[in-house]
């Protein structure tokens, strides 16, 4: 079994929202700093309530937050 890549856009949308901080983000759905700050370099996967909770606090839908893809295209046929 391939590997598979979570990806996000959490930074980019930090700084659409006048340079929102991770603490602010991070209070805002129920988290620490450092939870943010590992989300966002991908060394954590967020559960799915707290996926949904990020996306809910930009005003976008969860895909415009989270991109997952397979590291193998073929995987996905099999």
């Amino acid at each position: 079994m391939g590997k598979r890549r979570l990806s996000n856009n959490i930074r980019k949308l930090r700084f659409e929202r006048d340079e929102m901080t991770q603490q602010a983000l991070a209070e805002q759905v129920g988290v620490t700093r450092q939870t943010i700050v590992a989300i966002e370099k991908g060394k954590y996967s967020p559960s799915l309530e707290l996926a949904f909770r990020i996306a809910l606090a930009f005003g976008v839908p969860l895909e415009s937050v989270f991109t997952y893809e397979p590291e193998d295209p073929e995987e996905d046929a099999q």
